[in-house]
């Protein structure tokens, strides 16, 4: 798939899917949207991948909507719910797909660039990149499930803070805050996306699959319910000839 999304030929199954539109900084438009949720939901599908990086070409992962837009996205409330339902799909493909999604963050990450980062399963950061929510200010709203996930992340107070004050924050204090998994060089971003990628995309990926659905919720809220999805998933792992496989090479 070419344009404003770059779809990578899989390598040791993991697949890498690039925003492409450096010149904005790879804001949000219909085109990188669909082609976004495409891509991961065939990649999603794909047996063959174990593991899917997401990054952005360019200054930028994503600076969130093209605000150059906005009068197309307002025509109406059915053209800009049918929009934003677009946007949401993206958190649905990432969070509520079976495969893994690392994101790999450089330059900047604001609006649906942070709430995609922080949809992902690990999010590598390059020190030099910068977050922020623009949507209070500007008299809009945040999307991603940022509104359940964030408060489990950092924290009531200190989610409410970061969505209605907008300040911009970095890298150190992101990792801090536990928004990502690590921090590393510029020069070391890709490689340290990848390292976890390979790393995921080497494990089982039926108990991986397990894994992602029970702590996305897809069973259900509550603790007894997570019980019952984990004795599940522990059972088909006990049973599956590949982890027989796996515990007779197990040094």
């Amino acid at each position: 798939m070419a344009g404003e999304v770059v779809m990578t030929n899989v390598s040791d199954r993991v697949a890498t899917l690039t925003f492409n539109r450096p010149d904005k900084l790879n804001a949000l438009s219909p085109e990188l949207i669909t082609q976004s949720i495409e891509a991961l939901s065939r990649w999603g599908r794909d047996p063959a991948v174990g593991a899917i990086v997401v990054t952005g070409a360019g200054r930028a992962f994503c600076a969130g909507d093209d605000l150059r837009e906005f009068a197309s996205q307002a025509t109406g409330e059915a053209a800009t719910r049918a929009y934003v339902e677009r946007i949401q799909d993206v958190t649905r493909a990432i969070v509520l797909g079976d495969t893994p999604v690392i994101a790999a963050v450089r330059g900047w990450a604001a609006g649906g660039g942070l709430e995609w980062t922080i949809n992902c399963d690990f999010a590598i950061a390059a020190d030099g990149t910068r977050f922020f929510f623009p949507e209070l200010a500007l008299g809009l709203f945040v999307t991603g499930g940022v509104t359940d996930m964030l408060p489990r992340l950092v924290g009531l107070r200190r989610a409410r803070e970061l969505i209605m004050l907008g300040e911009k924050f970095d890298a150190a204090q992101a990792y801090a805050w536990g928004l990502l998994s690590r921090v590393v060089a510029d020069d070391a971003l890709e490689a340290a996306a990848c390292d976890i990628a390979c790393r995921v995309a080497a494990l089982p990926a039926a108990r991986v699959t397990d894994l992602k659905r029970i702590l996305a919720g897809r069973h259900g809220g509550g603790l007894r319910a997570a019980m019952a999805a984990e004795t599940e998933a522990t059972v088909r792992g006990f049973l599956d000839p590949d982890t027989a496989r796996r515990v007779a090479a197990f040094p």
